[in-house]
């Protein structure tokens, strides 16, 4: 990395190759345990949205119980069109399904089937053994700085994101 920068600091490089490997690390242990059934982190991502949201009984913004896929978009901070393949995932694997929402005919509701819920209960126990092990020798205090680090990586990307997005729109033409 030292050629890169031309003897300058490598050592942002140098934790972002570490952040990009633990990424790796951690995702090969989520595909491992999916147990073949080659969920991506996203569908499994709504899949836990839409489990955790039948267990505690929640209704989406209509008051009927399932999450729209604006929801389910807004929550795992993608696009309407990517949560809609996701859902189709989830769907041709008969773990989620669609309903119409009854107050509002343009949308439908998206729940786990029994089949989705009782694939993520199966899901839970390998996955807590993977992170222990993954995290062992981590103190509590290391995980939550930890967590708090990425979570802070993740909020500087989405402010350069939108930083970015403004400066491509420009200020438009000068209209004096």
């Amino acid at each position: 990395m030292g050629a890169f920068t031309k003897g300058g600091d490598t050592l942002a490089l140098e934790a972002a190759a570490a952040a990009r490997s633990a990424f790796h690390a951690v995702e090969k242990l989520r595909a491992h345990g999916s147990q073949g059934r080659g969920l991506s982190a996203g569908a499994l991502d709504v899949l836990v949205r839409l489990g955790a949201a039948g267990e505690a009984g929640e209704a989406g913004e209509a008051g009927e119980p399932g999450l729209t896929v604006g929801e389910l978009a807004r929550a795992g901070g993608v696009s309407p069109r990517n949560a809609t393949g996701l859902v189709d995932t989830l769907e041709r694997e008969g773990l989620a399904r669609r309903s119409p929402d009854p107050n509002d005919r343009r949308a439908v509701l998206v729940t786990a089937t029994p089949e989705g819920l009782a694939w993520l209960e199966e899901f839970r126990v390998p996955t807590e053994r993977a992170m222990a092990a993954v995290f062992r020798g981590f103190s509590p205090e290391e995980m939550a700085q930890l967590r708090h680090l990425c979570l802070r990586l993740v909020e500087n990307q989405q402010q350069i994101e939108q930083y970015l997005g403004a400066v491509a729109d420009g200020p438009g033409p000068d209209v004096s």
